[in-house]
């Protein structure tokens, strides 16, 4: 049987298990296990064995424990008042700037996603604070949810990236470098962001409804800001000064979470056992996609499908340019109908030969996954970032996702 049409039947499996509603990582251990024993002819036992060699590798890595651990303290932090600190400080540093308060929602994303590394946490943390505020001054409600939606998606590229983490993981790639990669990005879209509220405010010259925070003193917003910006420098700090591994990092971000909530006489057992329970699906969700994608990998690596795809590339002759383009359109097209974490688990085995082949650096190729990931975050009909603010706001859908397509537009 040729390699173009195992892979077909590898997908049709896979896209089989998805339609009858399982799990996305139970789907893609189905597959993996079905397409060895349909097209490598292995028998139950040797479908299981590989199977256990396979989990044990996968939950053996270190690296793995920064996930329930970043998991964690965004849960801590949503608990605690250190993002309405937040959102007063940057209330009071935007109130001026043309778009005032829309800013708070740009910034306040980019400054939760340093500790969460989570879009759709960023997303929610963020929104339950900001939209009510800014309907309550009479902003517009349109740039209102779209900012929201664009900028929430920033806790996927802004370091401690989960994303970047099982890139990284799955790649065989630094954590670290992804994240020195991911900062600048990450801060150029927030940028792009608050400049085309801005550009579009003068435009149209909207004045800024609200700005009761105006009056607050440089040093009171940034008292505000600063457990904030402190917990950062913890986590950041640690990685970017080589003085702790992401795991490492991690835990000192899960302490000092704690210590700033037992600071601010918010510590209490029930709010640690609330934050666990409900890190804990979280991170399970996200380990068993890892597992899951580890033994798809696996199973296609006896199928030699990844080496012939890349081959097959190869022989198109494709300009790295040009492969780029062909995957970028790929990596929209799923993201219409899958979330992130399950496209780069399913589609890195194939697509990783294809980048070594074509001479791009994996580190390069990771940021520019994410960032199409993250564009897949706000497009329907499985936007999560529009389910999510659907949920906070009350917005239709549709009308979630046109107010998004500028921010889509500049990723």
């Amino acid at each position: 049987m040729s390699a173009g049409v195992e892979s077909l039947l590898v997908l049709l499996i896979l896209f089989a298990f998805l339609a009858s509603g399982v799990p996305v990582f139970a789907a893609v251990l189905c597959a993996a296990a079905a397409a060895l024993a349909l097209l490598a002819d292995f028998d139950f036992h040797r479908v299981g064995a590989t199977m256990a060699r396979v989990a044990l590798r996968a939950s053996s890595s270190w690296e793995l424990s920064a996930i329930p651990l970043f998991v964690w303290m965004g849960e801590i932090v949503f608990r605690t008042s250190l993002v309405r600190r937040m959102f007063g400080g940057l209330s009071a540093a935007t109130a001026r700037l043309p778009g005032g308060l829309l800013h708070s929602n740009v910034l306040g994303c980019a400054l939760f996603a340093a500790v969460s590394g989570s879009s759709a946490a960023t997303t929610a943390t963020v929104g339950k604070i900001t939209l009510g505020e800014l309907r309550r001054r009479g902003y517009d409600d349109g740039l209102a949810i779209g900012s929201l939606a664009g900028a929430g998606t920033l806790g996927l590229l802004i370091p401690p990236s989960i994303v970047l983490i099982i890139y990284g993981l799955l790649a065989e790639v630094s954590i670290v470098r992804l994240f020195a990669a991911g900062l600048a990005p990450g801060i150029m879209l927030a940028l792009f962001y608050s400049a085309y509220i801005a550009a579009r405010c003068v435009l149209r010259g909207e004045k800024n409804p609200g700005g009761g925070e105006a009056g607050m003193s440089a040093l009171g917003a940034l008292w505000r800001l600063a457990p904030m910006l402190a917990l950062i420098f913890v986590v950041l700090g640690g990685i970017y000064g080589g003085y702790a591994t992401p795991s490492e990092a991690a835990a000192m971000g899960v302490l000092s979470a704690i210590v700033l909530a037992a600071c601010f006489g918010e510590l209490s057992v029930r709010m640690l056992r609330e934050s666990l329970m409900a890190a804990v699906p979280t991170a399970c969700m996200i380990c068993a996609l890892l597992f899951s994608a580890a033994f798809l990998s696996t199973a296609m690596g006896f199928l030699q499908i990844p080496q012939d795809a890349a081959s097959f590339v190869a022989g198109l002759a494709l300009s790295p340019a040009g492969l780029l383009l062909a995957l970028g359109a790929f990596y929209l097209l799923l993201g219409l109908i899958l979330d992130g974490v399950s496209v780069i688990v399913m589609t890195l085995p194939v697509v990783l030969p294809m980048i070594a082949g074509a001479g791009l650096d994996p580190i390069w190729f990771g940021v520019f996954l994410v960032i199409l990931v993250e564009a897949g975050q706000v497009t329907p009909p499985v936007g999560f970032n529009l389910f999510v603010i659907q949920g906070i706001s009350g917005a239709p859908i549709l009308r979630t996702a046109r107010s998004a397509l500028p921010f889509f537009l500049l990723m």
